[in-house]
């Protein structure tokens, strides 16, 4: 039975706002590091935690009090100027509040938290124990001396050995070993990829929530999961127009009643046409409304990473800053949790591969500290989200050459592949340019993961890179799943819908200039030689007639022409998922506006069960003209 029987409601709240608080603690610490004297931060600061602990009390969590007094105490000594913010310090602080975290998840299963680690409660002890330490530490040094043994003569310090290991998760060494030289100090290893990530977002980053949690987590999550916070303006703006669409219902039934007593005069008709047309536009207006409750400000997907870029360069040894624009651009909330794991794998892959160490940097002539910037902007009907950094950028000659190293790519296909192919060899599953296996990155399986997580949501991923200059990641998303713009196609008078997005154009299919290369159908367009694939033959239906029309479709770095008899228009289409019974290449249904029913089609997986390039024979397409009929002399004899 859950600890919390009866409390539920305010267990989620409290879990609600609490995590919110957290995740602004963890980003203004990492902005504290950068801006030590900033007294108004360290207030801030001082305040998000007292009011996690004032409700941790409320919820009698003793433990969870515990922690945060003790870090709260910390906050107080660092805002009054008795400490100063060093980094050793800020690992100490930072290692709470993934202690907090880990306690919320206990909550969210509904059981009162344990106790912290003993190493952590006597590290928060020992630095506020010290005022002298933390003043000669206020020098942050690199991470393989910063785990070093301290220096003789200065016994009274905090060992700071042994905080760095209780930070790391490593066990904390013997008081023999703390106190060996510095040349013969084992240094502990600092915190894994995983460890960093599960810190701060209290799940690892291959972790799904309710898939592999505990039985009695996974009714919350899903709970929270689906729950989501609205603006009460718009709420209110979804209330007017209801209460407008009541009154033009009301207007209808009056017009309906007169029309059926015989008032068939223009101005009943006139009457008529305006309410109709008013509903539409309210109609309209409601639909928007709607959907504007589901999107939400991306900047709280955004807060979590500056943490887990700050941890990561910090246990590479380099100087990272993530900087972040547009965390006020709104996105469709289903999306937010689909989108955390393919941004922590490009700001990981920044932080370990695309920038420099600090040497390499100097010698280049850029700054020691580098900067990844993490950016969201509206653009149309798309959702832009940009990571990039100031690192080495790169060569698409070496990428071609790993690739055909690991098998991944023919010498002939690496010969036809222009620059932004070679930048895209990266999303290939076990692809790495990683001399050695860390772990942090080269397994080859993260930016796999990226692309198919992007394709997942109907989006795309792209890669602008300059040598010398940086690597840019440009992540493009529609604005909401609920809406899906559609180009509906026809076999016969039968209407298909296919994503728009992947639409490059529409051209007519020639049987003159349709080549047969291969064994299969093909057609040069503007010097590209694709496949043509005939929807007939994706969905198995026997082919009736030659197609008319082809559409120029782009999957990943994929093109070919879809050969369809004929268009019946474009349409943003409201999906209806088939959750009970779901045929193969079907992503969903929708409804047109003569109240047809057509299937929106899920051409990855077509593709994949018809063979993906395989394509047709050229004479399924271009099939001879029939012989002309003979002319009858004399018909009349």
């Amino acid at each position: 039975m859950s600890d919390f029987a009866g409390m539920e409601d305010l267990l989620q709240d409290f879990l609600t706002e609490a995590k919110d608080l957290l995740s602004d603690v963890d980003n203004k610490l990492v902005d504290l590091e950068r801006s030590p004297d900033d007294r108004g931060m360290l207030n801030d600061i001082f305040r998000g935690f007292h009011t996690i602990k004032g409700g941790a009390g409320f919820l009698n969590a003793t433990e969870l009090v515990t922690l945060c007094h003790l870090t709260e105490s910390l906050f107080d000594k660092l805002r009054n100027g008795e400490l100063v913010v060093t980094a050793e310090i800020m690992d100490v602080i930072l290692s709470a509040t993934a202690g907090v975290r880990d306690m919320f998840n206990q909550l969210e299963q509904g059981t009162q938290p344990q106790a912290a680690d003993p190493a952590l409660l006597s590290a928060l002890r020992a630095v506020q124990s010290d005022k002298k330490a933390s003043a000669s530490a206020a020098a942050p040094a690199p991470v393989a001396a910063r785990a070093s043994a301290p220096p003789a003569g200065q016994g009274n310090e905090p060992d700071w050995e042994r905080l760095h290991a209780a930070v790391a998760g490593a066990p904390a060494p013997s008081p023999a070993a703390a106190s060996t030289p510095a040349s013969t100090a084992v240094v502990p290893a600092a915190p894994n990829a995983d460890t960093i990530i599960q810190n701060a977002l209290g799940r690892r980053a291959t972790d799904r929530p309710g898939s592999t949690a505990p039985a009695g987590r996974r009714d919350t999550e899903r709970q929270r999961d689906t729950s989501i916070r609205v603006d009460t303006t718009r709420l209110d703006q979804v209330l007017n127009l209801s209460g407008e669409i009541g009154l033009t219902k009301n207007r209808l039934n009056a017009l309906r009643s007169d029309i059926l007593n015989g008032s068939n005069d223009s101005e009943t008709l006139h009457a008529l046409d305006l309410a109709v047309s008013q509903l539409d536009l309210l109609v309209s207006d409601l639909q928007n409304a709607v959907m504007k409750t589901r999107m939400q400000p991306i900047g709280r997907l955004f807060q979590k990473y500056p943490r887990i870029a700050r941890d990561l360069a910090r246990s590479l040894g380099k100087d990272v800053e993530l900087v972040l624009a547009g965390e006020e651009t709104e996105i469709d909330k289903t999306m937010i949790e689909d989108l955390s794991d393919p941004i922590i794998h490009l700001i990981r892959n920044a932080v370990d591969h695309g920038v420099e160490e600090a040497g390499e940097r100097r010698a280049a002539g850029k700054p020691d500290k580098s900067e990844v910037h993490l950016e969201a902007r509206q653009e149309g009907d798309h959702i832009v989200i940009l990571v990039s950094d100031d690192g080495h950028g790169m060569n698409a000659d070496k990428l071609r050459a790993k690739a055909v190293e690991r098998g991944l790519i023919s010498d002939e296909e690496a010969n036809t592949m222009d620059e932004r192919q070679s930048f895209n060899l990266i999303f290939l599953p076990g692809f790495s340019l990683a001399a050695k296996v860390s772990d942090v990155s080269g397994r080859g399986v993260g930016m796999d993961v990226v692309r198919t997580n992007i394709q997942k949501l109907n989006g795309s991923i792209d890669i602008r890179s300059q040598q010398g200059k940086g690597t840019t990641f440009i992540i493009s998303l529609p604005l909401t799943l609920a809406i899906l713009p559609v180009l509906l196609v026809r076999l016969g008078e039968q209407p298909f819908a296919v994503p728009l997005s992947m639409v490059r154009e529409i051209l007519p299919i020639d049987p003159a200039e349709v080549k047969e290369v291969g064994g299969r159908a093909t057609m040069v367009v503007r010097g590209e030689v694709l496949p043509i694939l005939p929807l007939t033959s994706l969905l198995g239906w026997g082919q009736e007639r030659t197609p008319e029309y082809g559409v120029l479709m782009q999957m990943a770095e994929m093109s070919f022409i879809l050969a369809i008899d004929s268009f019946a228009g474009r349409e943003d289409a409201v999906i209806k998922s088939l959750d009970d019974f779901r045929p193969k290449g079907v992503a969903g249904v929708t409804t047109l506006s003569n109240g047809q029913i057509v299937l929106i089609l899920d051409m990855k997986e077509l593709l994949g069960a018809a063979g993906e390039q395989r394509g047709v024979p050229r004479a399924m397409l271009v099939k001879p003209k029939p012989a002309a009929k003979p002319k009858l002399e004399n018909a009349t004899a």
